[in-house]
């Protein structure tokens, strides 16, 4: 009989992975590392036939990059390690891990890659088959891939009966990436600290014994997301107020007020708004006119199919949760099988799923079951929908949504939070948008005009379960027709100020470094707390909302590379965006994978010989930033 090797991402997954491929029947061997069990059991595969099985895992990367012993730390000049021979290494429970591979291997006809479906997910699956061939040659060629983004029992048979190959292009494309990260990081990690080091060192109050220089790391994605937060931080620090004048009317109809607002909103130049109000006064004194109205149905949007880095934001918004811990969070969610793959960037479903089924499984919920039970039984206002479809879609994962019902079963807070917004954003998603009536009053004072809106709301739909968006009716607008004249209540000129930006929040940073390809949605979480573990930026909490500050370090880093004329390479988004489009042209075959390292370590060669020469202003501007913070 045939013996069939399959190997997962973590164990969690090769453990409910194994359940349902052995109806629960498989058997549980340990494995050289603490981390990881095995799992034998038998299984019908379609490239194999009936086939002895072996279910076991990694934890992550089996691998990582570093450079050759001679271009360690002091031991060649900085420049050199653009060119250094790269060597692949291990950690201790990386070999362990690999240990078990090689030894499950060397008995196996097939091995079968079961990691996340993502470019990450690729790469693993190849360094897992590189560490499977040290051991037995013989697999080179019976190597195949299972495709699949959420746990539930029916989508992991398909998987396994039908499988794919190992995308070698988003495996070169993620090689690219780590080589020109550890190159660029290596190159100025080691300038910044020799520069920088001891100066911060003396300002935290000197060397302590035992401990280690700080280390003044360099990333590629860490940069331009540091370079969002001292921007608004500099928007702010430097703001200067303005006054500014306007006009409002109010309108009494018994004890109702209607306050209406000045079309040309408000003028800098108080004289200008004073010569306005007294021609309306004027030619008018305190009455005015209706000149329109406009009554229209109106309607609040559902949202849109549930991507990761609307998760994140979403979470950090409602919940005051960073970006990594709600990830965390849905990571365990998607292993206990409660929902789908949260990694993913696509924002419309499928029409092949079966949205309805979906539904159906959170009817046992006493939060929202009736709700989805009057979803589906086609009764009222408030009926299934298809849900409206995104621009985005990875090719790789269907958006975030539930798979089957929590219940009671969740004792972490944290997850039960995010399953609660996964499960109540995709019962929203397949709800009727909210319906309403929309109102606007038009009155003339003088040569002026002013506007009043009205709102009321008749359908409330997928608001009734989507409970962080609000929509609410407002207040009546007075029963008044077109020409008919009016006497104001009141008819004033006021002045206001403008305000500053407030400090950069979490969730405003996610959408920035989604927009502007810096990270994807798998790593924006890592890049904002990567920041935070430098010392880069720290958060601070202010009127029961918490925002990211720049740290003195953070803010001369970024300045300082202004200085030297890198700004637009190193504090902005463009030079890291430029590598996520090569990468995406390396998964489509239209570029190679030497191409775009070739060009990527040609650029960072350019910038640190600039940096080297000016070194001199990274130390002026540290030293004239930290007197003023």
């Amino acid at each position: 009989m045939p013996r069939v090797l399959c190997v997962a991402e973590k164990n969690s997954i090769a453990k409910a992975v194994a359940g349902i491929l052995s109806g629960g029947n498989s058997s549980r061997r340990d494995s050289p590392s603490k981390y990881i069990k095995n799992y034998d059991f038998s299984f019908d595969f379609a490239f194999a036939g009936s086939s002895e099985v072996t279910m076991t895992s990694v934890a992550g990367h089996l691998t990582g990059l570093d450079l050759d012993q001679a271009h360690g730390w002091g031991k060649c000049p900085i420049p050199q390690v653009f060119d250094a021979p790269i060597v692949d290494i291990r950690t201790k429970d990386q070999e362990k891990m690999a240990s078990n591979i090689k030894r499950e291997s060397r008995n196996a006809d097939f091995l079968m890659i079961w990691t996340d479906c993502d470019r990450e997910g690729e790469y693993i699956g190849w360094e897992i088959v590189q560490t499977a061939l040290q051991a037995n040659g013989a697999l080179r060629n019976n190597v195949y891939r299972a495709t699949f983004s959420h746990l539930e029992s029916r989508h992991i048979l398909n998987a396994a009966r039908n499988p794919n190959r190992l995308d070698q292009r988003a495996v070169d494309a993620v090689r690219t990436r780590m080589e020109v990260d550890l190159r660029s990081g290596v190159a100025f990690t080691r300038f910044l600290t020799e520069l920088l080091g001891s100066k911060i060192e003396r300002d935290l109050g000197g060397p302590k014994p035992n401990q280690q220089r700080p280390i003044i790391s360099y990333g590629t994605c860490q940069f331009p997301t540091l370079g969002f937060v001292v921007d608004r931080f500099e928007r702010i620090r430097k703001f200067v107020s303005e006054e500014f004048w306007y006009l409002v009317l109010t309108l009494s109809t018994g004890s109702n007020k209607t306050t209406f607002q000045w079309e040309r909103g408000h003028l800098f130049d108080r004289l200008a708004v004073a010569v306005i109000y007294e021609l309306c006064i004027e030619s008018s004194r305190n009455l005015a006119k209706v000149v329109n109205l406009k009554s229209k149905p109106t309607s609040k949007y559902r949202p849109f199919p549930l991507t990761t880095v609307e998760l994140q934001k979403n979470c950090s918004r409602y919940f005051k949760m960073s970006a990594k811990v709600s990830l965390e969070a849905a990571e365990k969610l998607y292993q206990k099988g409660y929902i789908s793959y949260p990694r993913t960037e696509t924002d419309n479903f499928p029409q092949a799923m079966d949205l309805r089924a979906l539904v159906q499984q959170q009817t046992s919920d006493n939060r929202w079951g009736t709700y989805a039970g009057n979803l589906l039984n086609d009764e009222g206002p408030n009926r299934f929908q298809w849900p409206r479809s995104g621009k985005h879609d990875d090719k790789a994962h269907p958006p975030i949504h539930p798979i089957v019902s929590a219940g009671a079963g969740l004792d972490d807070e944290n997850q039960k939070k995010v399953y609660e917004y996964v499960t109540r954003h995709f019962l929203a998603c397949c709800s009727e948008d909210g319906k309403g009536h929309s109102t606007t009053m038009t009155l003339q004072w003088g040569p002026e005009f002013f506007n009043a809106n009205g709102i009321v709301v008749l359908e409330r739909n997928f608001l009734d379960v989507y409970v962080y968006m609000k929509w609410d009716s407002t207040q009546e607008l007075p029963n008044l027709n077109v020409g008919q004249s009016v006497e104001l209540s009141s008819y004033l000129m006021k002045d206001g100020q403008t305000s500053p930006p407030n400090q950069m929040t979490e969730s405003e940073l996610i959408l920035l470094m989604d927009a502007n390809g810096i990270g994807t949605d798998a790593t924006i979480a890592e890049h904002i707390e990567k920041i935070q573990q430098r010392d880069y930026i720290k958060k601070k909490k202010l009127n029961k909302q918490t925002y990211l500050i720049p740290t003195t370090l953070g803010v001369s880093l970024v300045h300082g590379f202004e200085a030297i004329g890198l700004e637009d390479s190193f504090a902005k988004p463009f030079l890291r965006r430029q590598m996520e489009i090569d990468l995406k042209l390396i998964c489509d075959g239209l570029k190679n994978r030497n191409e775009v390292v070739n060009d990527f370590i040609t650029k960072y060669q350019d910038y640190y010989g600039l940096t080297n020469t000016r070194q001199n202003k990274l130390i002026e501007t540290y030293t004239d930033i930290k007197s003023i913070m």
